[in-house]
């Protein structure tokens, strides 16, 4: 009995899975699975549909959602830009913009973050923890240091402050899908207990959300 009780979990999560795959844009709604926004450009990434993914380091759920979330940018090749945006304004929220400013966050660095603060409970919380963290993992502190005190990264916490007002997100994680429509695993997952069931249900959202947006970048031209 105790063996199937452990099974439920997973047989849900692939039934939903299942159900999920085979969904069509129309079977999704507005204010219900995803939200759209008032807005009236687009990100400026030619013929491909930018998705945002708006996470912070100390979070859990984003902590959560990594490997699934890179999987599925994989299969979307070359269809899809994806970016990333430190939410809040803290030391962590910094240290991303300083990174990625440097170009620092391609080699493992990113997943190394959420380890250490996860899996190692080291928190990450102030400028001088992180400091030593990125110096350990073989950034430069010079380097750093001179891009963390820059004017551009300071510019890019306050776009990223505009940016998340702009699209009305007060949490994490959420993904913004061509600057029009907003996600997440809460949102798209409502009523799953489940993460990988809300996960598979933001995908498929996302799926059809990142057509359309498509579509509508096709229809423009």
């Amino acid at each position: 009995m105790r063996f199937l009780n452990l099974l439920r979990p997973l047989i849900a999560t692939v039934a939903f899975m299942a159900v999920a795959a085979g969904a069509h844009a129309a079977d999704f709604k507005n204010g219900v699975d995803f939200t759209t926004l008032d807005t009236t450009s687009r990100p400026d990434t030619g013929k491909k549909v930018e998705v945002l993914e708006v996470f912070m380091y100390h979070c859990p759920h984003c902590n959560a959602l990594e490997a699934p979330l890179a999987d599925w940018v994989k299969k979307q090749g070359d269809k899809i830009v994806f970016r990333r945006m430190h939410l809040g304004e803290d030391a962590q929220a910094k240290a991303f913009f300083t990174l990625e400013s440097m170009n620092a966050l391609g080699n493992g660095l990113h997943e190394k973050f959420f380890h250490a603060v996860h899996v190692e409970h080291n928190r990450l919380n102030t400028d001088q923890s992180i400091l030593d963290f990125v110096v350990k993992n073989g950034v430069d502190k010079t380097k750093y240091l001179e891009f963390f005190n820059s004017f551009a990264v300071q510019t890019k916490m306050k776009r990223g402050v505009q940016l998340a007002n702009q699209y009305k997100l007060d949490s994490a994680p959420a993904l913004v899908i061509d600057g029009h429509y907003t996600t997440s695993p809460a949102i798209a997952g409502h009523g799953l207990t489940s993460a990988p069931a809300a996960h598979a249900a933001m995908f498929a959202v996302m799926d059809s959300l990142v057509a359309k947006s498509a579509q509508e970048r096709a229809a423009k031209k």
